[in-house]
């Protein structure tokens, strides 16, 4: 009887089996459903993260304005953030300082100048010493550039920014300071002073000289713009500028002030910088 009762077990157990349900197939990925996540409208967060493309003048102190204007891609980055800097001539002094071959950073020139602005020079050699003409307290050192340059000079009569195309230095002038560079990016009146496209961008520092007489220092440390660009875009700006000259740039390309602290940062020590403290 066991033996029977055995058999007959087993032969209910194979019929269970092949009368089961078979597992549901699991589907395949393909066919899951993925959810789409939904677009939320969040103009506020957006303002909120997004920067403004112009900050507008605001004033620094009495004479002394800054303004940031931020250009963008197409993609909407940010691919340029200009620093801009315009000083009435009637309330500040500016000066030039020169070390050749002893160059120091933006904050020990500021330290030792006990200026209020800073800001780097005109190129130089691996040697740190000035490629063109300085002029400290009234001395004159090395060479005058020819007519593709420019200058900065200071005079009895105040600042100026000059192309030497149409005033040439000459060695008899009474300068009290001066230093130069090149190219001209705006020429006298507002017209373009570098047509030619050479494609390579970089890190720019630019002195200009506005309609009304104010000194502007323009930086554009991002390194977006080339020479030909940049000339076009100050040409076509709203700065009102009557002429502008390219200082050296890239690794030099810096700022200092003092008051409120602002620092562009340059990459190098500098033999040559230009100072701005008010007048006395």
């Amino acid at each position: 009887m066991g033996k029977k009762w055995a058999v007959a077990f087993l032969c209910l157990l194979w019929v269970m089996g092949c009368t089961a349900v078979p597992p549901a197939p699991v589907p395949s990925p393909e066919h899951l459903a993925t959810p789409t996540p939904e677009l939320l409208d969040t103009p506020t967060l957006a303002s909120a993260t997004t920067p403004a493309p112009d900050s507008g003048w605001k004033t620094v102190r009495p004479g002394l304005e800054q303004r940031t204007i931020r250009l963008f891609a197409n993609d909407g980055r940010v691919q340029e953030e200009l620093s801009i800097f315009r000083i009435d001539p009637a309330q500040y002094d500016f000066r030039v300082a020169y070390h050749p071959g002893a160059p120091q950073t933006l904050a020990q020139w500021q330290a030792e100048t006990g200026a209020l602005l800073v800001i780097n020079g005109g190129f130089f050699t691996e040697e740190f010493v000035a490629t063109g003409l300085t002029v400290v307290e009234g001395q004159a050192s090395g060479q005058s550039y020819g007519e593709f340059a420019g200058m900065f000079a200071v005079t009895a009569v105040g600042p100026e920014v000059r192309w030497l195309g149409t005033r040439p230095y000459s060695p008899g002038e009474p300068l009290q300071f001066a230093l130069q560079s090149f190219p001209m990016l705006v020429k006298p009146g507002g017209q373009i002073g570098y047509p030619e496209e050479d494609g390579e961008s970089g890190r720019r520092t630019v002195i200009a000289q506005d309609g009304n007489g104010r000194i502007l220092f323009i930086l554009a440390p991002w390194g977006s713009f080339t020479l030909h660009e940049l000339s076009i875009w100050l040409v076509e700006s709203d700065l009102n500028l009557d002429v502008a000259l390219n200082l050296d740039g890239g690794t030099s390309t810096g700022l200092h002030l003092a008051d409120p602290e602002t620092v562009i940062p340059a990459f190098t020590r500098l033999p040559t910088v230009i100072t701005v403290s008010p007048k006395n």
